[in-house]
């Protein structure tokens, strides 16, 4: 009797009856009003978060996968915490980032209650390369010059690869989780885009000046907001010309390609536009077949021609004196001046302090995140410009190469270039292999997003943000999950 009793209140069987149900849903309900009116009248704001937080923690223990879609959506919307509280020393983006920091630890039990991670995913070579680079990166906070910086730089490129990259992988195994995974960041950017462009016609939408306080608080500068753009722009364009949408459904992709492609017009990013127009070409090569050989010999060649006239081009490029200007042909222009362009010109202060960084220490560099904090020492007064400070607010290196190569030395920068030759190679594979055409269409859209952000890095690096590295991390994710895929269902050449 005693057994039966215990079995009819277990709370399994609880659980199952509606009004406990409700009955649960009213007292969780209440003791959240209660905790809320408590820490009103105690005047602590801050630690309202707390029952939102442990709703969020038994929600994610119960349906992981919707807390991963809630904080992609909210990956374009975040605002970083100084918009909110300017008087903080520290800074994050929220809501991605705590929900991110959560999701990290949610991750590290899963893996214990699971008995480790997928082997399959563990044993691609593009998962390879990203932990070599987390190992990498926690070896050299070790030997850091700045500790502190460096193991929180570590943790905080760990939770957008542990979620965005290895808990990705998981949830895109399911095919139609791969098209809601671009969908779920495109469309919340898109409103985005309609915000920040109707916030610059309010600036003056051909105000090359007014592209920066557009952009805020959404993103830092114009330059994340282009390579969000170029990122973007290929798969929404792949959505539109090829693939299973029915007419309304492309009519919206149109509209959010169109979104997008103003948006990286006002942008006013010439980095974003040329890392456009490199993903292009690179399309073309795949498209036409054009064979890696050929493709590694014209790149030889064309860097045999910078050797043999360099100096010509140099010279060329210092008597161009066209500054950065609202008119676009002139703006265009501007990119080679290297003589009177005060961006062009701290990009090339920053790379110099890089490379003096790598000189001191070409190993293990001064450890990840510390460039900021170091290169100040390293400029040279004829290389500074008016935008040059001491201070360590100027930002980082603008490489996504450079900036490694003097914060992780000779390795950090090769492992970057690893990742990058790696992921080219398989995306490309994966499209030659796949034959559904929905999946073939985001194998190759993916990679040419990728594409265009490896070659914006060569001009500038964003992966500490949350918009950059879900994007970046996800495709990548994309990429290991398409190229499973096509190993199973490989098509004739």
């Amino acid at each position: 009797m005693l057994l039966r009793i215990a079995h009819i209140l277990s709370p399994s069987r609880l659980l199952q009856s509606r009004y406990i149900r409700i009955g649960l849903v009213y007292a969780i309900s209440l003791i959240y009003v209660i905790a809320l009116g408590y820490f009103i009248s105690k005047d602590k704001m801050h630690l309202v978060a707390i029952p939102i937080g442990l709703l969020i923690v038994i929600i994610a223990l119960q349906r992981f996968q919707l807390i991963f879609w809630i904080t992609l959506f909210f990956v374009p919307l975040s605002l970083p915490l100084k918009e909110l509280i300017p008087s903080l020393e520290f800074n994050m983006f929220l809501p991605t980032e705590p929900l991110l920091a959560g999701m990290l630890l949610i991750f590290i039990i899963r893996l214990f209650v699971d008995k480790g991670f997928d082997r399959a995913i563990i044993r691609h070579p593009i998962s390879q390369v990203i932990i070599l680079y987390l190992f990498w990166i926690l070896l050299t906070s070790v030997t850091s010059t700045m500790p502190e910086v460096s193991i929180k730089y570590f943790f905080s490129r760990f939770w957008f690869i542990a979620v965005f990259f290895f808990m990705a992988t998981q949830i895109l195994q399911e095919p139609g989780n791969l098209r809601k995974f671009i969908w779920v960041y495109l469309i919340p950017l898109a409103a985005i885009v309609v915000v920040i462009t109707i916030k610059h016609a309010g600036l003056g939408l051909f105000d090359q000046k007014a592209s920066n306080p557009a952009v805020d608080p959404f993103f830092n500068d114009h330059t994340l907001y282009g390579a969000i753009m170029t990122l973007m722009i290929p798969v929404a364009f792949g959505y539109v010309v090829r693939s299973k949408l029915t007419w309304w459904q492309k009519i919206g992709a149109m509209v959010v390609l169109t979104a997008l492609l103003t948006g990286l017009l006002f942008s006013y990013s010439r980095a974003a536009w040329l890392s456009l127009i490199g993903g292009i070409g690179i399309f073309f090569l795949v498209l036409f077949k054009i064979p890696g050989k050929t493709v590694l010999l014209g790149a030889i060649a064309l860097l045999v021609a910078f050797m043999l006239f360099g100096k010509t081009l140099l010279m060329t490029m210092e008597r161009n004196d066209q500054d950065s200007s609202d008119n676009l042909t002139e703006h265009v222009q501007s990119m080679s001046n290297i003589t009177t362009d005060a961006s062009n010109l701290e990009r090339l202060n920053r790379w110099s302090c890089a490379l003096r960084m790598w000189a001191d220490k070409p190993f293990f560099g001064f450890g990840p995140g510390t460039y900021m904090f170091q290169y100040a020492a390293y400029q040279k007064d004829a290389q500074k410009t008016i935008i040059s400070t001491n201070a360590a607010d100027g930002g980082n290196a603008h490489s996504e190469y450079l900036g490694p190569l003097s914060e992780m030395g000779v390795f950090g920068a090769l492992i970057m270039l690893m990742l990058l030759v790696v992921s080219i190679r398989t995306g490309i594979r994966a499209y030659h292999r796949l034959r559904d055409p929905e999946l073939k269409m985001l194998a190759i859209t993916v990679t040419i997003g990728l594409i265009t952000y490896y070659f914006h890095g060569i001009l500038n690096n964003f992966l500490d943000t949350d918009k950059a590295s879900a994007g970046v991390w996800g495709f990548l994710a994309i990429i290991v999950v398409l190229d499973q895929f096509s190993q199973k269902q490989e098509a004739p050449d």
